[in-house]
């Protein structure tokens, strides 16, 4: 396989970091471009991150003394050197939009871990293991966009990549309604216990926006293409409450589900440990050998002790039993800035490089 050259657009930010580790060593993409603000630009890497590093291990050598570009002065300079940048930016709404689209218009494929774009009708968002087939959408987007190369795809709020996982492998069971109480990391907030004092001995039960992504979302991902647009699915009816917790990685979620017939037990914990999509069929480099890992001890998962499993790419679940207003009720968790964020990213763009939208 050759080795596709890759810009990391919002490097210092703290998903930006996580890019940066996540593709050190990755036996596909090389990174040959960073870019952030005008404030970073012309900065090596390493000033321009300084102590707002966050990650456990140290800045990537090979990127350490990498000269930080303007991620929008410099657009036709990134997209000379790359062959596809990710995009973890730190700006208002329509400005992403305005930013991703002059990259997909310059030619150069944009995988984002932005929200900016993931109501665009056309433009796919992928959980490589659920939806892979809405990579299509990408010919009737590079029609709108007039390009040839170019394109947006996004992954989905990493708020509801710890349960839409493990309801996928029931839907054809007849899932009609699902309520999901998430229990968010700080992570997800681009903070440390260092920069978020007010969060520890604390829970704040509001994030801006987190809900209706929660409960938007998962209806795109669970929908079909039809005349060049995403059309989303209309069930199950899904609603969602979201709480930042003191916790540095892995987002919890306590989910109940109704079925339209009795579904046993034993059914349920088959399909998810059989469960396979196409990442571990085309057997990405960063998909986790198996996607969700059941536990039956009663106190698992827990973040502290789960959430690195395969390389943080793998969803834990637990604790299912029946439920007295809806049918069932579990526990889930996944790592919020590796299968949530920039992990999640990077395996999106593995699946669109097997499936030749990259090249």
């Amino acid at each position: 396989m050759k080795k596709y050259k890759v810009g990391i657009i919002g490097a210092t930010g703290m998903v930006g970091q996580r890019f940066a580790t996540l593709l050190e060593n990755h036996p596909w993409f090389e990174v040959c471009a960073l870019a952030a603000s005008a404030r970073s630009a012309g900065k090596t890497y390493q000033e321009a991150v300084g102590p707002r590093w966050a990650m456990q291990t140290p800045i990537p050598a090979s990127m350490a003394s990498m000269v930080v570009m303007d991620a929008t002065a410099d657009v036709e300079k990134i997209t000379s050197l790359v062959d596809f940048v990710f995009c973890a930016v730190d700006m208002k709404k329509e400005e992403i939009r305005a930013l991703e689209e002059t990259y997909a218009k310059a030619e150069c494929p944009v995988i984002s871990n932005n929200s900016a774009h993931r109501g665009t009708p056309d433009v796919p968002m992928i959980i490589p293991e659920i939806n892979a087939d809405h990579a299509e959408i990408i010919h009737a987007q590079r029609k709108r966009l007039g390009t040839k190369r170019g394109f947006i795809a996004v992954k989905s709020n990493c708020s509801l990549q710890s349960y839409v996982p493990a309801v996928h492998p029931l839907m054809d069971l007849g899932v009609t309604r699902v309520l999901a109480c998430t229990y968010q990391a700080i992570s997800g907030a681009g903070k440390t216990f260092a920069t978020f004092p007010e969060i520890v001995d604390n829970v704040i039960p509001y994030i801006g926006g987190e809900e209706e992504k929660s409960e938007q979302e998962p209806l795109k991902i669970w929908g079909h293409i039809e005349d060049g647009k995403i059309v989303n699915a209309t069930s199950p009816s899904i609603t969602s409450q979201c709480l930042r917790v003191p916790v540095s990685d892995g987002h919890t979620a306590a989910v109940f589900v109704s079925f339209d017939k009795k579904v046993p037990m034993e059914e349920i914990i088959h399909r998810w440990e059989s469960y396979r999509g196409p990442a571990q069929e085309l057997e990405l480099p960063s998909a986790p050998k198996q996607f969700l890992h059941y536990f039956t001890e009663n106190d698992r998962p827990q973040a502290k002790l789960d959430r690195n499993l395969e390389n943080g790419m793998a969803v834990s679940i637990g604790r299912l039993r029946p439920d007295t207003q809806y049918d069932i009720k579990f526990v889930c968790l996944s790592h919020n800035t590796l299968r949530g964020a920039a992990g999640g990213a990077v395996l999106m763009a593995e699946l669109l490089c097997a499936k030749g939208y990259l090249d």
